[in-house]
């Protein structure tokens, strides 16, 4: 059903593509727990590399007054992957400050990165869009965890919320799951002793409850996070 609205995004002969971010916070977590209690004004800090483009950003997301998310991004020296230079955190601040008049309240660190794979679905008419990210492994000091690859995050992006894949998902039985962040869930999956009830529904999905703390082979991603 999807065939006879979507084409998927292709690149250079390629339907899929590598993603690895790295999520920024603080030694007590602010910005997970920010999230979530549902807290208006907050922030979510990255790197994230698209590594068959060879492009990385430094991103924050914040949210406006009517919850709306709002992304904001700056080029960035992929060889800086895993930390914020001055640059970076003037960025980060500045769009803080910026949205909600406010000095940004927190130090950052490096607390949690993550791989995984995006094919993006592009609507042939209306500019709706749905991204499929699949093989998704998070990676923190000492700890590593792999979803099962039968698992998938689908999201789907379209004016109102109510487009051609959500219809069609519906008709399968498969309906949104709120709070389903990724930075959130890779945290909730690896620090099982954080609070996380309101993450339960997407852990339950993703088959992560309770964690398996995998022993993987150290990935690039890992052994530099380690570094």
């Amino acid at each position: 059903e999807l065939a006879k609205h979507f084409d998927i995004l292709e690149i250079d002969g390629r339907r899929t593509f590598t993603y690895e971010t790295c999520y920024f916070d603080d030694a007590d977590r602010q910005s997970y727990f920010n999230h979530h209690q549902g807290r208006r004004r907050r922030a979510k800090v990255r790197i994230r590399k698209y590594l068959e483009a060879g492009l990385c950003f430094v991103e924050v997301k914040l949210k406006d007054k009517r919850g709306a998310t709002i992304k904001k991004r700056l080029p960035y020296d992929p060889i800086k992957f895993g930390v914020l230079d001055e640059t970076a955190l003037g960025y980060v601040h500045g769009a803080y400050f910026d949205q909600y008049r406010q000095d940004f309240p927190y130090e950052l660190s490096r607390v949690v990165d993550m791989r995984y794979v995006r094919m993006t679905l592009v609507a042939k008419e209306g500019g709706e869009r749905m991204t499929i990210d699949s093989q998704l492994r998070f990676f923190a000091p000492g700890l590593s965890h792999a979803v099962r690859d039968d698992r998938f995050i689908l999201e789907t992006k379209s004016a109102n919320g109510n487009g051609i894949a959500d219809r069609i998902l519906r008709t399968l039985h498969q309906h949104p799951t709120k709070h389903c962040s990724k930075y959130c869930t890779a945290i909730a999956i690896l620090n099982q002793g954080m609070k996380h009830n309101k993450f339960l529904p997407a852990l339950r999905k993703l088959g992560s409850i309770p964690a398996q703390q995998l022993e993987l082979a150290a990935s690039p991603i890992e052994r530099e996070f380690a570094a």
